[in-house]
């Protein structure tokens, strides 16, 4: 009687875990083949999943993103593209001495050099492309970006920045609109 009783205990202990899981949105191939989606399994536990419409074609036990970020999966369900529209603001570096007063240096600033939006994963979980904040917006449109106390928004379309969200177009392109800039492209 004990045993059962501890047993029924650890089971609904265990429930709250399960309930935990969260599962992002799947977005389709543009071939249709293939839809990919991030699973949070908790405690910093995910899985990327690429699906095939026949069942699972591979997954990825590795936390490439959130359930709320963007995936993309190319036609082949080889790669996947990784957009993060709320990503943590760079470490600001110390600003160069200038020999005149007042002069700013030339270039982004501190907080933007290092910041990456996005990142091409593969099956085995290598990065094997990135953008950076300023591959993606002009140093002169940075002022767009919002900037949270340690985050920064970047996306339109995503986090109510007003715009057209990411998406995949038929020639199995990756578009997407950075705040205040023009229509970037993301290749496979």
């Amino acid at each position: 009687m004990r045993h059962a009783a501890l047993a029924l205990f650890f089971c609904v202990l265990s429930l709250p875990a399960l309930a935990e899981e969260r599962k992002g949105r799947a977005r389709v191939s543009a071939n249709g083949l293939y839809s990919v989606r991030m699973v949070d399994s908790g405690a910093g536990k995910c899985r990327l999943e690429v699906t095939k419409e026949s069942g699972p074609a591979w997954h990825l036990e590795q936390c490439v993103g959130t359930v709320d970020d963007y995936y993309f999966v190319s036609n082949d369900g080889e790669r996947v593209w990784v957009l993060w529209p709320l990503v943590e603001k760079g470490k600001a570096k110390p600003a160069p001495r200038t020999k005149k007063k007042g002069k700013q240096p030339k270039g982004p600033p501190g907080w933007a050099v290092e910041v990456l939006v996005a990142g091409q994963y593969t099956r085995e979980g290598q990065r094997v492309l990135e953008r950076r904040l300023t591959d993606v917006v002009p140093s002169k449109l940075l002022t767009e970006v919002r900037q949270m106390t340690h985050h920064l928004k970047w996306l339109e379309g995503t986090l109510g920045i007003p715009g057209k969200g990411p998406r995949l177009t038929d020639g199995g392109v990756v578009e997407f609109e950075p705040v205040g800039g023009v229509t970037q492209q993301l290749h496979f």
